[in-house]
């Protein structure tokens, strides 16, 4: 069985972050409104309506190519695409075939087959009265990338998926939900022996989450190689993912290019993105923000772990924070990670609290005048309005880290533990932790114990 090769290529869909639809002025608000209520005469395909194109829409997809390193069209125009569902309200989509926005590129070492711009479908629900439709969806603007089959593997896959979705978010084009359906992924998937890939590849659809495109993939690839070892042929198919069964289902023939009969739109003008100024590549790629890539390398030259750098820039409002955090830190390395130690392992998921409120609480650690026990404490029972110094004063977890200070309190546990003391002069290293911790416990927890080993040490030495 390992003699199989595995070839992936994914398609996603993204829904575009627009005032309006495609091709109309209904609002583009599927998920926030009444069902059937933000639609318009051309969504709904009423006869002698005319589609126009939306240009925050084109915007949004040269951008997303820009990011990619892609080549951005000179021309580029709309097609219909030609079958029915009943959440089609005209049987045919516009969609963009020989002529596509985005050709080429890469994300994660992944190479881009095309990106392009069509619209979305309505929403079909099912119950047991019957089949609702609500067309408050129908006409979104929905960009489709397509990746080339390079993909060897489930992980990687879920990798540029998540990559992919980061990516759009930072640009502010989409926000990329796969649970909302806002991004939507299918995975094309095929084995061989060979070193070309088979033609008869599999289509699998309906994956909403990052776990279901690895569990379906990893399915498939052995579903298939499975029927080839006893005997089987592999049908080109369109197949479900089934959630509850971990496994796929078949839904249909995989239609082709032929079975669309894609034909030019005649209601919509060409597209001469020459005549753009705002869209030259100059103009574009100076108005990109500093992508996911290019943020984890700065945040590593800081000398944060590659992996907790990877974290922070995985939430884009997570990593807006950290750099405000820096920033009010004064880049101080030391400061900086504490700060992004504290973000990643003890805050989590949890809202983080204001940025001056975090920096002061990284000043008072970094000065040790609280413990990182402290400063936990800190983070977990603030309080509206209330400062992380009166935080600490008010739970009594301000640290004293004067030795002066603490030496009669270390003299006194010293008199306590004569024995462990001895034992300590006989070489037990252990015996100085626990005098460690003894003396900890006679501050109340208030002792610098970085001071009290200090002091302790200068005080057995004396003796």
């Amino acid at each position: 069985m390992s003699d199989y090769r595995p070839t992936i290529g994914l398609e996603v869909h993204a829904e575009l972050n627009t005032k309006t639809k495609m091709f109309c002025n209904s609002k583009n608000a599927p998920e926030s409104s009444e069902p059937n209520t933000q639609v318009c005469p051309v969504c709904l395909a009423h006869p002698g309506t005319l589609p126009t194109i939306n240009k925050e829409a084109v915007s949004h997809v040269l951008r997303v190519g820009t990011a990619l390193g892609a080549t951005l069209a000179r021309y580029s125009e709309f097609d219909r695409k030609s079958y029915f569902y009943p959440d089609i309200p005209k049987s045919y989509q516009i969609s963009q075939y020989a002529y596509p926005l985005v050709s080429g590129g890469s994300l994660s070492g992944v190479e881009i087959t095309r990106v392009h711009l069509e619209e979305d479908t309505a929403r079909s629900s099912h119950t047991s009265m019957g089949s609702l439709v609500d067309f408050n969806r129908a006409g979104v603007p929905l960009m489709e990338l397509v990746t080339e089959p390079v993909i060897p593997d489930a992980k990687t896959a879920g990798a540029f998926a998540r990559e992919l979705q980061l990516l759009l978010r930072t640009l502010g084009v989409s926000h990329a939900n796969l649970e909302k359906g806002e991004m939507r992924v299918e995975a094309n998937i095929s084995v061989s022996k060979t070193a070309e890939s088979s033609l008869a590849y599999v289509e699998v659809k309906n994956l909403n989450s990052f776990r279901s495109v690895e569990r379906a993939i990893e399915y498939e690839i052995k579903r298939q190689i499975d029927v080839l070892e006893n005997g089987g042929v592999i049908v080109k198919e369109t197949r479900g993912w089934n959630e509850n069964k971990q496994s796929t289902f078949s839904q249909r023939a995989k239609e082709g290019s032929t079975d669309y009969r894609y034909f030019p739109e005649p209601d919509l003008p060409k597209i001469q993105l020459l005549d753009m100024s705002e869209w030259s590549s100059q103009k574009l790629s100076e108005a990109l923000p500093e992508l996911p890539w290019e943020r984890r390398d700065r945040y590593q030259k800081l000398g944060i772990k590659k992996e907790d750098a990877e974290t922070v820039v995985s939430d884009v409002d997570r990593s807006a924070y950290f750099d405000e955090l820096v920033e009010a830190l004064g880049g101080r390395e030391k400061d900086v990670l504490l700060a992004v130690n504290y973000l990643v392992n003890d805050i989590g998921e949890l809202t983080p609290p204001p940025v001056a409120f975090f920096a002061e609480l990284v000043d008072l650690l970094s000065a040790e005048k609280i413990s990182s026990r402290g400063a936990k404490n800190i983070l977990k029972n603030r309080t509206e309005n209330e400062s992380p110094l009166e935080s600490a004063t008010r739970q009594g977890l301000l640290q004293e880290s004067d030795p002066e200070a603490l030496k009669a309190l270390v003299e006194a546990v010293l008199s306590e533990h004569p024995g462990v003391v001895e034992e300590y002069k006989a070489g037990k290293e252990s015996a100085l932790q626990f005098l460690v911790g003894a003396s900890m416990k006679a501050s109340k927890g208030a002792g610098n114990p970085g001071v009290i080993r200090d002091t302790l040490l200068a005080l057995l030495r004396s003796t």
